[in-house]
C-alpha cells in the first residue's frame, strides 16, 4: 500500500517518471521487477478498494495518508449483489479454464475441479469472502465518491 500512495504523491507533485508496481492476477501479488514507469499521464484511472481508503478507516490516526488524498475526481460504479455474484462465479469459471491452469498460478488447485465442484467453490469464496468485503468495506464507503 505505501508503494501506491508514494506512485500517487509523485505524479500529483509532478516528478517525470514514475514507477509503479504491477499486479498478477496470476500469483495474487505484486510482480517482483515488474514494474512500469509512466510519465506524467493527463489522466490516470485507479480501481479497487485502496482507492476507497480513507481517513473514516482510522480515526486514530489524524496523519495517516491515503490514495484517495490525491483522488481529484472519482466515481463508484453500482450493482445489484446478485449481479456481482454471478459476475464473480463465471470469472472464477473462466480463470479455471485459463490463468488457474497454470502451475505458478496460485490458484491452480482450483483448475482440476468439476465445473459443478468449481461452481460450489465460487459460490463459497464469494459468500465467505467478497461478500463480506462487500458489506464491511465497500459499501460504507460508496457514498465517497463525487459520482455514483
Amino acid at each position: 500500500m505505501h508503494r501506491l500512495v508514494k506512485f500517487v504523491s509523485d505524479l500529483k507533485s509532478g516528478v517525470p517518471n514514475v514507477t509503479a508496481p504491477v499486479y498478477s492476477h496470476l500469483i495474487y501479488d505484486v510482480i517482483p521487477e515488474g514494474d512500469k514507469t509512466v510519465a506524467q499521464p493527463d489522466i490516470l484511472i485507479l480501481e479497487g478498494l485502496n482507492v476507497l481508503q480513507s481517513g473514516m478507516d482510522y480515526p486514530h490516526d489524524p496523519h495517516h495518508v491515503f490514495v484517495s488524498d490525491f483522488v481529484d475526481f472519482s466515481i463508484y460504479v453500482d450493482a445489484p449483489e446478485e449481479l456481482l455474484q454471478t459476475w464473480y462465479i463465471n470469472r472464477f469459471l473462466k480463470f479455471r479454464e485459463g490463468a488457474f491452469t497454470d502451475p505458478d498460478s496460485y490458484f491452480h488447485n482450483y483448475a482440476k475441479l468439476s465445473k459443478e465442484e468449481a461452481v460450489n467453490t465460487a459460490t463459497s469464496l464469494w459468500k465467505e469472502i467478497n461478500w463480506l468485503n462487500l458489506k464491511q468495506n465497500i459499501y460504507p464507503r460508496e457514498n465517497v465518491p463525487a459520482l455514483l
